[in-house]
């Protein structure tokens, strides 16, 4: 019987991690729900010696499935099929390794969800049961090409979030080598009419001392940095700070208005993949959550897969998921009555993909003029800083 590394929750909160034996991951979820606790997560650890490779990236993943399909459906046998995808010219060599276990696996007369389910994290669990499913209902090559279509939107996805904050990503190097320009170079040069002034105006005593910290104590101010960058690392693994700081982005003002988009997207376009390859709904929607990407709203699904286990309407269950666009309950709801449930999900991500591409522009549109703003600031209270005593000095001897 499998053995499962799990890590659950229960009804105060607590996260409790360990190993149980179950036949599936539903048997899993079963034996914790009858211990009052909620599955928040769970890996298969019963099969030693399994590969350890890391995540295969998305545009990896989609370009495997849409070559996989492609071959598949030509009439190309499996193991062939994955040889001629690993013999590719300019391949990652860490993907052929993959691929190539894949081979030796498939040769022996294990499925081909099987193998990939033994490389450890290269391939998501979406992927794995949706070839799981594919090998029951005979549809490889089909299901294949659905994957890679949905692994190319999601890179999409990805990569619009990644292209939009390169800009302000820039600015804010520039603004951070520009304050070190100005502290350690330009305000030097004024040091020596600052000493031979009696008294200096309180922005020159802060700039000359901010100055005087850059240039002769920036080793403790990296050390200082490296300890907090360190010590959020740290605690953001923690899975009750994970959820309090996940949590706490959904708040933001602009941006968790686009993160709730990007979430319920993610969340609806894998729900969708699931549902229409015949997953049960229970199992779909425990390995939809897991794809969100945010701990608050992944750990609220223990008590919403209990309420569609017990007959509730999806709709329903969804509509007090805290972090989900609403009309992601309202669309499923239009589903579930008039029978297109498949067509409704696919229908609402490509929607809430496109208001989060839209949300991304006006956001990138917002934040350079802010950086912008910032940087004028700065710039104006270095120029105060330095013109203010000298304005100062020139006025005392007109007095005088």
């Amino acid at each position: 019987m499998p053995k499962y590394k799990y890590k659950a929750k229960n009804l105060e909160g607590k996260i409790t991690k360990g190993t149980l034996d179950a036949q599936d991951e539903t048997a899993l979820y079963q034996l914790l729900r009858a211990d009052g606790m909620y599955l928040v997560s769970s890996q298969d650890v019963s099969e030693e010696g399994k590969n350890s490779s890391k995540k295969l990236k998305k545009q990896v993943l989609a370009d495997f499935c849409r070559q996989l399909g492609t071959l598949l459906q030509a009439g190309v046998s499996l193991v062939r099929a994955i040889n001629i995808i690993a013999s590719e010219v300019g391949i990652d060599p860490r993907a052929k390794s993959v691929y190539e276990e894949l081979i030796a696996l498939v040769r022996q007369g294990i499925p081909l969800s099987e193998a990939m389910d033994q490389q450890g994290e290269a391939f998501p669990s979406l992927l794995v049961n949706m070839m799981r499913s594919a090998e029951a209902n005979g549809n490889i090559d089909q299901t294949a090409l659905r994957m890679a279509g949905h692994f190319e939107k999601e890179h999409k996805l990805n990569g619009k979030v990644k292209s939009a904050m390169t800009y302000p990503l820039i600015l804010t190097g520039l603004l951070v080598v520009v304050i070190i320009f100005v502290m350690t170079y330009l305000v030097p040069q004024f040091q020596d009419i600052f000493d031979s002034m009696d008294s200096l105006p309180l922005p020159t005593v802060i700039l000359l001392g901010i100055s005087k910290a850059i240039r002769t104590r920036w080793y403790v101010i990296l050390f200082v940095l490296g300890i907090v960058i360190l010590g959020t690392a740290i605690l953001l693994r923690k899975p009750q700070v994970r959820e309090k700081y996940d949590h706490f982005k959904l708040k933001l003002p602009i941006v968790g208005k686009l993160l709730r988009k990007i979430y319920t997207a993610r969340f609806a376009r894998t729900l969708c993949s699931l549902y229409t390859s015949g997953i049960p709904i229970i199992v779909a929607l425990q390995i939809s959550s897991t794809t969100v990407g945010n701990a608050y709203i992944q750990n609220q699904f223990g008590p919403i897969i209990d309420k569609v286990r017990a007959g509730g309407s999806l709709s329903a269950a969804l509509m007090e998921v805290d972090g989900f666009q609403k009309k992601l309950a309202s669309t499923i709801m239009v589903g579930e009555e008039t029978g297109s449930l498949d067509s409704m999900l696919d229908s609402i991500a490509d929607s809430l993909e496109y208001e989060a591409d839209r949300a991304l522009e006006r956001l990138v549109t917002l934040l350079e003029p802010i950086l912008i703003i910032v940087m004028a600031i700065i710039i104006g209270f270095v120029v105060i800083a330095v013109i203010l005593p000298i304005y100062q000095s020139y006025s005392t001897i007109e007095q005088s």
